[in-house]
C-alpha cells in the first residue's frame, strides 16, 4: 500500500478533470471523497441516483488519486459482464491509463495496468494471485448488494482505500451500506438523490399509469367465471372447477394468455411513441420468469405479425446471444436489427444504460425497495434530440400492472431476509439436525455416524481460504471429536451459527447433484425419526430421481442392484439407517447421469386462454408521492397547455412581460385552461409550494418564461445604467442571463455563481464583473426577476432509500 502523505494539499491541489467529472455535483462529490481520504478515513460511500454518472465520478476520482500519487493501481468491481464492458468503454473514453479487463483483455496487459476492471465473481475466483497491497483503491459499483454476500471477502483481503458506489443503499439496522463504508447510519460521504437530480434537470421525471384487468385484480376463480369463460375452458379440455387462484398467483401459478395480451396491447397503444409517432419507443418489459417472458414474446408475435425480427425480444442470461441482444437494444442507430421492446428477466433490471428508453412495463410484483428503484432508474436518463433536432426526452412512462407504486407508498419494512445459504451449508445443517434428533431419541448409532460426517466436513475446509483462516481457532475446537460427541448446547450453537456458513467455502466442484441427493436422504432420515408416517412423501422425490437414471450407460448399470433394491415397495421406509446410507453412497457418483430432457409436468406452469371483459379494465394515472417528480410532470402538462396561447391571451402576455396581473385575470386564465385541458387546474401549482409567498402569476412565469422582446428592452435600460462599455466576456454573460430569463422566467443571485454562469469565469458574477459597482448594478437588476418559491415538500428517503 502506498504510504499516505500527511498534507491534504496532495489531493486538494490536484485539479479535477472537468471533462471527466462533468456536472457540478460530480465535482463536489470528488472533493468530498478526497477530503475524507485526506482526513485519514479509509472508506467512503457515494450515493447517486441512477443515471447521474457514478462511473464518471469513479473515473475522475481515480485520475485525481493517480495524479496526486496516492494510488498506483486501482481495482474497479462490478456485478456482471455487461457492466464490466460499459465500465471499460467509459475508462477508455476518459483516461489514457493502461487498462486491464479481467476475463477479456490479454493477460500480458495485466502487468502494466494501472486500472483493473473485474466482475465480483471473476475476481473472487483467484484474488489471492494478487498481493494484499497490490491495489491502492477499490471502487465497488452497485455496492448495495454485492458486498453483503461472499464477495465481501475481497474487501477483507486487500489493504486499500475503498469507495462504494450505489444508487439505492440498503439501510436497515442489521445491514447498512453507509456503516459498512465507515459512515454514520444513512449518512453517506456524498449523496445526490433522485429528487435533486430531477429538480436540477439532470434526470427526467416519469408518469405512472396503473393498468389492471379483472384477473390481475381479483384472480381466477371458478365461482366467478362467466358462462362464456367456462365454455372456453371446456373447449380447451380444462375443468373450470380446478381453477382457484388469487391475484398474487396470476403469472406465477398459471398463465392466462388474454391477461398478458392486455399488457402488450396497452404498451403498443398507450406507450410513448418514437420520433415518427408511429410505434412505441424503446421499452423494457419486466417479466416474472423466463416462461412468462417467452409467453409475452410469443403473444406479441401473434398480435403484431408485421413486427417480426428483433422488434420484441426476450433477454435473459440463458440465451447465448444475450449480450448481442443488449447491444442491439442499446443501439440508437435505428437499424432494422435493433431491439425496440426488450422483455427482461433480471438482466435489464439494473446497471444497463439506455437513454432512449421511454417506456417501462412492470409486469410483475416487486417487494424489494432497492430493486424497485433500480428498475425505475432504467428510464431516468436524459436523451437529447430523441424526437428530432431540439426535441429532447422530457419524461418517460411507467405502466404498473401490479400496484407496485401503491405498495411502496405504504413504506413497507424492507424484507431483510437472510443471506442465501449455499448447498453445502444446507447439507451440513441437515447433518446437524439429524445428529441432534438422533441424540434426543437415543439412536446412538445414527448419532455417531452423523457426527463423523460433520467432523469430515469441518476437516475438509481449506485453511488457506481467508474466511476459514480468520476462524482457525474455532475450526480446531469444533473438529475435536470428543467435543462433537458431547454435543453440548454451546457446541451446537457454534456449529449452526459460525461453522455452517463457512461451508460455502467447501470444495464442491462437480458435486451439485450429489449434494442435492445427500440433502434428500438426510431429510428422509430425519423424517423417519420425527414423523415416520410421512416417510413415503420424502421417499417419492428420491424414487423420481432414481427411476430417471440413464440405464443405457455402463456407469449407471454398475449400480443396478442398488437401483433395483431402492425401487422395491416401501424399501426406503422399512430399511434401517445404515442400509439406506449404503444406497446413498452407491448412488452419489451416478445421480447426475439422469434423463433431464423433459421437465416434470408438475413444475410446468399451465397456460389457459380465457378472454377477459375489456370493459372491466381499469387505467389510472397515479401520483408517485415524490413531490419533485409529480411537480415536474404537472409543470410539463401546464407548459404544453399554455404554449399555444402565448400569442393570443392577454393575461399570459402580461405574465411573460413581467407585468402585474389581477386576481380576476388569473381566474379568467384558469377557466380557459380547464376548457383546453380538463386535467390542468392552475391553482394546483400553489399546492407544490405551501411555504412560498409568490403569487400564481410568478409561479406561472417560472414555467412559461419571459418574452424575448421584453427582456431585450429591460437589458437596454440595464446597459445604460452600467455607464460603461461591456467587454466580450461581459456581453456573453449578459447573453446567458437573457436566455435563462426567457426560458425560466426567474433567476436568483446565487445562481450567478454556479453553472452555467461560472463557465466564463470560475468566480461567476464577480469574476466577469470585477468592478464592485458594476456587479452591484447587475445584482440589483437580477433581484427584480427573482421568484422565491421555497422548498417543495420533498421525500428524499422514500425516493432513494
Amino acid at each position: 500500500m502506498i504510504q499516505q502523505r500527511t498534507l491534504k494539499q496532495d489531493l486538494n491541489t490536484t485539479p479535477i478533470d472537468t471533462k471527466v467529472a462533468g456536472r457540478m455535483y460530480q465535482m463536489e462529490t470528488i472533493s468530498r471523497v478526497s477530503e475524507r481520504f485526506s482526513d485519514k478515513h479509509r472508506k467512503a460511500l457515494v450515493v447517486q441516483a441512477t443515471g447521474t454518472g457514478k462511473t464518471r465520478v469513479s473515473i475522475a476520482l481515480a485520475k485525481r488519486l493517480l495524479d496526486a500519487g496516492w494510488a498506483k493501481r486501482i481495482l474497479f468491481l462490478c456485478d456482471r459482464k455487461e457492466l464490466r464492458k460499459q465500465a471499460g468503454n467509459a475508462f477508455n473514453e476518459h483516461t489514457k491509463e493502461p487498462l486491464f479487463i479481467k476475463g477479456k483483455s490479454k493477460k500480458d496487459a495485466a502487468s502494466n495496468a494501472r486500472i483493473v476492471i473485474a466482475t465480483y465473481p471473476g475476481m473472487i475466483q483467484n484474488f489471492e494471485e494478487y498481493d494484499v497491497g497490490y491495489f491502492d483503491l477499490i471502487i465497488a459499483d452497485e455496492s448495495h448488494r454485492s458486498i453483503y454476500n461472499k464477495y465481501g471477502e475481497l474487501f477483507k483481503y486487500f489493504d486499500a482505500l475503498q469507495v462504494g458506489l450505489t444508487a439505492t443503499p440498503v439501510e436497515m439496522i442489521s445491514r447498512s451500506t453507509s456503516q459498512l463504508f465507515g459512515c454514520d447510519y444513512k449518512l453517506p460521504t456524498a449523496n445526490y438523490p433522485l429528487e435533486q437530480a430531477i429538480e436540477e434537470k439532470n434526470l427526467v421525471p416519469f408518469k405512472v399509469v396503473s393498468h389492471t384487468t379483472q384477473f390481475l385484480r381479483e384472480g381466477i376463480k371458478a365461482s366467478e367465471l362467466t358462462d362464456e369463460q367456462i365454455a372456453e375452458l371446456e373447449e380447451q379440455g380444462i375443468d373450470p372447477n380446478t381453477l382457484d387462484f388469487d391475484s398474487k398467483q396470476i403469472d406465477k401459478a398459471i398463465f392466462n394468455k388474454d391477461t398478458n395480451r392486455a399488457i402488450i396491447r396497452n404498451l403498443m397503444e398507450k406507450g410513448l411513441k418514437d420520433k415518427d409517432n408511429q410505434l412505441p419507443g424503446k421499452s423494457i418489459v419486466f417479466a416474472r420468469s423466463i416462461a412468462h417472458a417467452e409467453l409475452l414474446a410469443e403473444l406479441f408475435s401473434e398480435m403484431y405479425p408485421d413486427l417480426g425480427g428483433n422488434f420484441c425480444r426476450v433477454i435473459h442470461s440463458k440465451y447465448e446471444r444475450a449480450e448481442e441482444l443488449i447491444d442491439n437494444f442499446k443501439s440508437a442507430e435505428g437499424n432494422e436489427d435493433d431491439v425496440t421492446i426488450a422483455v427482461s428477466v433480471d438482466m435489464l433490471d439494473t446497471g444497463i444504460d439506455v437513454p432512449e428508453c421511454v417506456n417501462l412495463v412492470f409486469a410483475k410484483p416487486i417487494k424489494s425497495k432497492v430493486k424497485f428503484w433500480q428498475m425505475v432508474g432504467r428510464g431516468t436518463r436524459l436523451c437529447e434530440n430523441l424526437y428530432g433536432p431540439g426535441l429532447d426526452k422530457k419524461h418517460f412512462l411507467i405502466f404498473d400492472h401490479w400496484g407496485n407504486f401503491d405498495y411502496f407508498k405504504m413504506n413497507p419494512e424492507e424484507d431483510e431476509g437472510s443471506q442465501s445459504k449455499s448447498l453445502a451449508q444446507k447439507v451440513f445443517e441437515a447433518k446437524l439436525n439429524l445428529a441432534v434428533e438422533a441424540l434426543k431419541k437415543a439412536e446412538m448409532g445414527i448419532f455417531v455416524d452423523a457426527v463423523h460426517q460433520i467432523k469430515s466436513d469441518i476437516d475438509s475446509l481449506n485453511d488457506k481460504i481467508i474466511a476459514v483462516r480468520e476462524k482457525w481457532k474455532l475450526k480446531v475446537q469444533l473438529s475435536d471429536e470428543k467435543r462433537l460427541m458431547q454435543m453440548a448446547p454451546d457446541t451446537k450453537t457454534l456449529l449452526f451459527d459460525e461453522m455452517a456458513p463457512l461451508m460455502q467455502w467447501k470444495k464442491t466442484t462437480g458435486e451439485s447433484e450429489a449434494l442435492r441427493l445427500d440433502l434428500q436422504f438426510l431429510q428422509l432420515q430425519l423424517t423417519k425419526l420425527q414423523q415416520p408416517s410421512k416417510v413415503n412423501i420424502e421417499a417419492q422425490s428420491i424414487l423420481d430421481k432414481v427411476t430417471s437414471l440413464s440405464m443405457h450407460l455402463n456407469e449407471v448399470r454398475s449400480k443396478a442392484s442398488t437401483i433395483k433394491q431402492i425401487q422395491q415397495q416401501n424399501y426406503l421406509s422399512d430399511a434401517d439407517y445404515f442400509a439406506v446410507e449404503a444406497c446413498r453412497h452407491n448412488l452419489r457418483s451416478v445421480i447426475h447421469l439422469r434423463d433431464k430432457g423433459i421437465a416434470p409436468a408438475s413444475i410446468q406452469i399451465p397456460v389457459i386462454d380465457v378472454h377477459e371483459d375489456q370493459g372491466l379494465n381499469q387505467t389510472e394515472e397515479i401520483k408517485t408521492d415524490i413531490i419533485t417528480v409529480d411537480y415536474e410532470i404537472y409543470r410539463q402538462e401546464v407548459e404544453k397547455t399554455l404554449t399555444p396561447l402565448f400569442d393570443t391571451n392577454d393575461v399570459l402576455q402580461k405574465i411573460r412581460g413581467g407585468q402585474a396581473v389581477t386576481e380576476a385575470d388569473l381566474t379568467t386564465l384558469s377557466a380557459l385552461v380547464l376548457t383546453q385541458n380538463p386535467n390542468v387546474d392552475l391553482r394546483t401549482l400553489k399546492e407544490f409550494f405551501p411555504e412560498s409567498t409568490a403569487g400564481l402569476d410568478q409561479i406561472l412565469r417560472t414555467i412559461v418564461g419571459m418574452d424575448a422582446q421584453q427582456i431585450e428592452n429591460e437589458f437596454t435600460v440595464f446597459v445604460q445604467q452600467v455607464h460603461t462599455h461591456l467587454n466580450a466576456r461581459q456581453q456573453r454573460f449578459i447573453g446567458m442571463l437573457k436566455n435563462h430569463l426567457c426560458r425560466y422566467g426567474s433567476v436568483d443571485i446565487e445562481q450567478l455563481y454556479d453553472a452555467p454562469f461560472n463557465q466564463i469565469d470560475d468566480a461567476g458574477l464577480d469574476g466577469v464583473f470585477p468592478n464592485p459597482a458594476q456587479a452591484n448594478v447587475v445584482e440589483q437588476f437580477v433581484r427584480r426577476f427573482s421568484v422565491h418559491l421555497g422548498d417543495k415538500q420533498v421525500s428524499v428517503e422514500k425516493a432513494v432509500n
